[in-house]
């Protein structure tokens, strides 16, 4: 039963939130008219002078941005197929493990490198991938010759999706997990009368069991497209491998905080937003007519 006293307090306790996103979400939105203008931090936004699309125009003119714009996609579009994939590997083959004690383990073994900061990560793997790291170790074991594989330009794109595969499979097989619970088992139980075995079972029940979820998961994923992720990368790379490893994200950091070019660094952040945000206007709506998926 409704009862406005108590909707009062509800409300009041939605006030802290409400707060927080006005003053870090909502009133610094009002900066991106720095786009527009040729900003001079003396002068601030109101006495720099406006220039118009002046910085987009600068931004499309050059080579360096069509080439970030690449990396930025090959990164992000790789981490996304190749998570799905080990993702949904995983969680079936997690699905046919018969030993819950073992299986408990496994999934909270994978679940954890979720939780780790990039930070860290990032000197761990740069101590992996050194020139004197335990991997060019084990080449050199082999009779091979080691490599500089953290300042590679052939080496570090590879690097930069398989680190981060590697952190997050297990975090997403999560979901995949949850669907194949809700999977009725009299199918299984029927499947065995007639005699088919675990990879038959696998092909015909499961899977197309989680395929929505796979297309839900697959088309919300869209909307991140552009995010290759900044801290990973940041932490990662270095001017050497800038050709393959440099994002939208951390050219928008060079330019804006390095370079003190906050009209343009901030055009460039504002042309990914426009984009981020028609991919996720799509992928609503792809959710909407493949999996009858809505939030509004």
């Amino acid at each position: 039963m409704y009862n406005k006293k108590n909707a009062r307090y509800y409300h009041a306790m939605l006030l802290p939130g409400m707060i927080f996103l006005i003053i870090f979400s909502i009133i610094p939105m009002f900066g991106i008219v720095m786009a527009f203008q040729n900003f001079i931090p003396a002068k601030g936004i109101f006495g720099s002078k406006f220039v118009g699309l002046a910085q987009f125009q600068r931004l499309f003119r050059l080579p360096d941005f069509w080439q970030i714009l690449q990396n930025t996609l090959i990164i992000a579009l790789s981490k996304i197929i190749l998570g799905t994939l080990l993702a949904v590997v995983f969680a079936v083959l997690l699905n046919e493990c018969q030993n819950v004690r073992y299986k408990r383990f496994i999934q909270t073994a994978v679940y954890l490198p979720h939780f780790l900061s990039w930070v860290i990560l990032a000197v761990m793997f740069s101590n992996i991938f050194s020139y004197t790291g335990i991997i060019n170790q084990l080449i050199m074991a082999f009779g091979g010759e080691p490599t500089m594989f953290m300042i590679s330009n052939t080496w570090f794109r590879p690097i930069i999706i398989g680190t981060d595969v590697w952190k997050e499979f297990g975090y997403n097989a999560v979901i995949y997990v949850a669907a194949m619970t809700g999977i009725d088992p009299t199918l299984y139980e029927a499947a065995d009368i007639d005699g088919a075995g675990r990879w038959k079972k696998i092909l015909h029940i499961t899977l197309p069991a989680i395929l929505p979820t796979i297309i839900l998961m697959g088309t919300l994923s869209i909307g991140s497209v552009l995010n290759a992720g900044f801290d990973q990368v940041f932490n990662m790379y270095s001017p050497l491998v800038y050709r393959t490893g440099d994002i939208i994200d951390t050219y928008v950091y060079r330019e804006g905080l390095v370079n003190i070019q906050y009209s343009f660094a901030t055009a460039v952040g504002l042309f990914k937003s426009v984009i981020s945000f028609g991919l996720l206007a799509m992928a609503y709506k792809l959710a909407d007519k493949f999996c009858g998926y809505r939030i509004f």
